[in-house]
């Protein structure tokens, strides 16, 4: 059970509700928190306080006044209006994300709704009923409006849902659940709409699978680098430490636990011609280090998000108001989900090379494609193919999204973030990612296995166990779709994900697995 509070909710929670349906509770004092700015907001407007998108209409409509009589029709209009989504449904995870990120920014009591609106958040996730949330149509300012009012629809028992992989009406949804549909208090809408937590919701997942996709291109490269009989010299701790790099520093630590006690490195410790290797190996550390450094940060900023209260206006403790300012606006958001992108990019990049020099005869003295018999096979020369194309595409989703910015609402949207488009090219580059991570894998692992009865590194041996528990050797030619589509399931999943302490591992182990 995992408690949120408005404050110390963190991105592996995240992906534990959303991906793994943890159970959620609203925290006791955050519940008193949200009555108190209730509370708070019914005494302001008792007393004729004027507040935006309460007493006034939104956006562009802002000088429009709203009589007490229509403050709750106001609310209900806007959700209906804004759900105006278009394309193909997020995934349930990424839903279950958002809400839970909109019930948590809720939990910090700054956005005047009634305790019911963050519990009846919750009793959908654990209840695992699930908005149909339609992905286009969010610009990132004034929140991810769209994808949030179709999340609202639900709770107001409109809008379609989906339950036990039934999809349907959501009012005869929450009806078989036992939940009560909500009626929209002064401000609920706004207090629903107006957010980040899409662009987070969707960014937050990507990014976990990024940071597991990182461990997972240290493993691929040592195996990579055992296989062409490279050499670990450049991983030395000496030469990190006179560039400290933290992500730098980590990968070399990393890669000589997954090298260590290798008997292929001895069978050309003497004698080797080479005086170093390519860059796409000797430079591992200084490319994934720089990937783990834009995924550091990027973690850094979505996990303030996660804790921040984004809508408008906002009713604060000890304010002798209801203020209106500008924290919807999702420009930091869009901005490190697209660093990220150019991350992973440039770790496919670098992956795709080591693939080409795998494959190489003339670079790497094995076998044409790793085929036994190659001319009558072509072993994995495709592969390599599907790699180039996976990464040409990831190389068009590094364009920033967060650099453009379309106005809107009759001049008054005038600059928007775009953190919707950000965090769905995050999304798509990460599947683009674990696959030319899987074909370096699945070759990886066929060239070591050319070095027979000599064994690589220990950590290098349990990743080939890892892929051969999934794919066998490739010794007759066959459709590689399966290999590689298995093989991309075991990065996403995290098998390759290793703790810095767990990647080395004894040799003698991995020649029994």
């Amino acid at each position: 059970m995992i408690t949120i509070d408005g404050r110390t909710l963190t991105l592996e929670q995240v992906e534990a509700v959303a991906e793994g349906g943890e159970p959620v509770r609203l925290h006791e004092e955050a519940l008193a928190s949200v009555r108190q700015s209730r509370e708070r907001l019914e005494s302001l407007l008792a007393d004729g306080a004027i507040v935006y998108g309460v007493t006034t209409g939104f956006g562009s409509l802002a000088s429009v006044p709203i009589g007490a009589a229509e403050r709750r029709e106001l609310q209900s209009n806007l959700v209906r209006s804004h759900a105006a989504g278009t394309g193909r449904p997020l995934p349930e995870a990424e839903v279950r994300a958002m809400m839970l990120l909109r019930a948590n920014t809720l939990a910090r009591g700054h956005s005047g709704c009634r305790p019911v609106i963050v519990e009846r958040l919750l009793d959908l996730l654990n209840r695992q009923l699930h908005p149909v949330v339609p992905e286009i149509g969010s610009l990132g300012a004034s929140g991810d409006l769209v994808p949030l009012a179709h999340a609202a629809l639900a709770l107001m028992g409109e809008g379609t849902a989906s339950a036990g992989g039934k999809t349907a009406d959501a009012a005869g949804l929450l009806a078989e659940a036992g939940i009560e549909p909500v009626e929209l208090a002064e401000k609920e809408g706004m207090a629903l709409l107006n957010g980040t937590q899409a662009s987070t919701g969707v960014g937050i997942l990507a990014l976990r699978r990024l940071e597991r996709a990182l461990d997972t291109a240290d493993v691929a490269g040592a195996t990579s680098l055992e296989a062409l009989k490279g050499t670990p010299s450049a991983f030395r701790a000496e030469i990190h430490e006179a560039r400290p790099h933290p992500g730098q520093v980590l990968c070399a630590r990393r890669l000589r636990a997954l090298l260590a006690d290798s008997e292929v490195r001895e069978s050309h410790r003497d004698g080797d011609p080479r005086v170093q290797d390519a860059y796409s190996l000797r430079c591992m550390p200084q490319v994934h280090g720089a990937a783990r450094e834009a995924a550091a940060y990027a973690h850094r900023i979505l996990a303030v998000e996660a804790n921040s209260t984004t809508d408008n206006p906002l009713v604060l403790p000890g304010s002798d108001a209801v203020l209106s300012g500008g924290n919807f606006h999702a420009q930091i958001v869009a901005q490190c989900l697209d660093l990220a992108a150019i991350a992973a990019t440039d770790l496919a990049a670098i992956s795709e090379r080591r693939t080409d020099r795998l494959l190489n005869p003339s670079l790497s003295g094995l076998p044409a494609f790793l085929t036994p018999r190659p001319g009558v096979r072509s072993g994995f020369m495709m592969a390599q193919i599907v790699a180039a194309d996976a990464l040409s595409e990831m190389r068009v989703l590094a364009t920033p999204a967060s650099t453009d910015s379309v106005p809107t609402s009759a001049g008054q949207e005038d600059h928007v973030s775009m953190g919707m488009t950000a965090a769905r090219k995050l999304r798509r580059s990460m599947g683009l990612l674990e696959t030319v991570l899987a074909v370096e894998m699945l070759c990886a692992a066929q060239a070591v296995e050319f070095h027979r009865p000599l064994r690589a590194g220990g950590g290098v041996e349990r990743a080939v166990a890892v892929v051969r528990s999934e794919v066998p050797r490739l010794d007759e030619d066959r459709s590689l779709s399966p290999d590689v589509g298995a093989v991309a399931r075991l990065a996403r999943a995290g098998a390759f994900a290793w703790p810095a302490e767990e990647c080395a591992w004894p040799a003698e182990e991995g020649a029994n697995r």
